[in-house]
């Protein structure tokens, strides 16, 4: 095989790798969902309020429900006396009018009882039977307005949004039983390299195991994709391409290894010679030669072999394409050091303590455990050194 022609760009930045690699991708299709399924998929059509929330006016507390205007004098010195009508609790309201002087017991959630505005909580009450003794005044703030959360007809969910488990219950809460969202994008995985061997099979000197390819599936699921396991491919081009066209109804093939300049890197030679190469290198590290490109209509995303830099790529440039949310980053107060580079942003492993963040110290794109150990990656701009005491940003693992 020859050798690369630059005839595409080289050592683009990673925003511009973020950018080809979304314009690539396939738009996704919408497809209906039971809220037991949601968890983990993107809203694909905003959701309005079917229903208020609360859907009454209603107590915040256990306790009784009566007017402010009786209490007003309540202390502990001079307890004030009202006679008990009834009870509201959730589900099952009182039916009557509360009249002056008077009060019904409530329970958290349940429907303000007409004629009341006002709620003093059960630790504050001497329970006499037919009467209770209030310590102190009833409070208008321990009651929750009807609709306070939202309104019938209320636009509360926007399309796009990313569905956790709280935006699930919200969901429900609206009223929604279904949900239109986004179908998943099919990934297509495969490793390579002759060095490679299955987890718990003999290791021979210069071998390694296969720690991209199981590390990668699992960051595709946390992304809420459906992973095609491809399995393993040796440093053949024969192999290579059958793998590649094993990958048949894929949105995306995730590669890892054979995209650098050695002479066995044939992942890369094979995109340049036989498929369409979008760029090959992002000014980073770790993960510089990583490459973009197509197969018959395929977009493949080649990762480097080298572990740290495999998953760096995959959490900086391919998650924010995939799940459709920016990389989230904070501003923290380094606590030592962190080295630029001349030509590239880095991304140095930290340890976060104390709402400050360190270098994590050894850093080599080998050092697999230094991923498992750190709390985030530090961004550190092409040459832009950071000191101890200055605010740098960062990405949480």
């Amino acid at each position: 095989m020859t050798a690369p022609r630059p005839d595409f760009p080289m050592h683009v930045s990673v925003e511009q790798a973020r950018e080809m690699l979304a314009a690539l991708l396939p738009a996704t299709e919408t497809e209906t969902v039971g809220l037991s399924d949601a968890l983990g998929r993107t809203l694909a059509a905003p959701l309005a309020a079917l229903v208020s929330h609360p859907s009454a006016t209603e107590s915040a507390l256990d306790g009784i429900a009566c007017r402010e205007a009786d209490t007003l004098t309540a202390t502990a010195a001079a307890l004030v006396r009202l006679r008990v009508v009834g009870e509201s609790r959730a589900g099952v309201p009182f039916t009557g009018t509360v009249g002056a002087g008077e009060c019904t017991r409530i329970y958290t959630g349940a429907p303000m009882p007409p004629g009341t505005d006002a709620i003093c909580p059960v630790e504050e009450l001497a329970d006499e039977g037919d009467d209770v003794l209030l310590r102190r005044p009833a409070s208008p703030g321990d009651v929750r307005p009807e609709g306070g959360d939202f309104r019938a007809g209320d636009d509360v969910m926007a399309a796009g949004l990313h569905l956790t488990a709280p935006r699930v219950a919200l969901a429900a809460a609206l009223g929604h039983r279904e949900l239109s969202v986004r179908r998943k994008y099919r990934v297509a995985l495969l490793s390579t390299g002759d060095e490679v061997v299955e987890p718990g099979e003999p290791l021979s000197a210069g071998q390694v195991y296969d720690s991209n390819r199981y590390g990668l599936a699992a960051m595709l699921r946390e992304c809420g994709c459906d992973v095609l396991m491809l399995g393993h491919a040796p440093d053949s081009p024969d192999a290579l391409h059958a793998a590649i066209e094993s990958a048949g109804g894929a949105d995306l093939l995730v590669t890892s290894g054979g995209v650098s300049m050695g002479k066995y890197d044939f992942m890369r030679d094979l995109l340049i010679e036989h498929g369409r190469v979008s760029f090959w290198k992002v000014r980073m590290r770790p993960g510089g030669p990583a490459l973009l490109g197509g197969w018959q209509g395929l977009p493949v995303i080649g990762l480097p072999g080298n572990p740290v830099s495999s998953l760096v790529v995959f959490h900086v440039i391919v998650r924010p394409v995939l799940t459709g949310r920016p990389i989230q980053s904070l501003t923290l107060r380094a606590a030592t050091p962190f080295r630029s580079l001349p030509d590239k942003a880095a991304f140095w492993r930290g340890v976060i303590d104390g709402g400050q963040v360190r270098d994590y110290g050894r850093q080599g794109s080998g050092i697999l455990r230094s991923l498992s150990d750190a709390d985030a990656l530090v961004i550190v701009p092409e040459g832009q050194p950071v000191a101890a005491g200055d605010d740098v940003q960062v990405v949480l693992l």
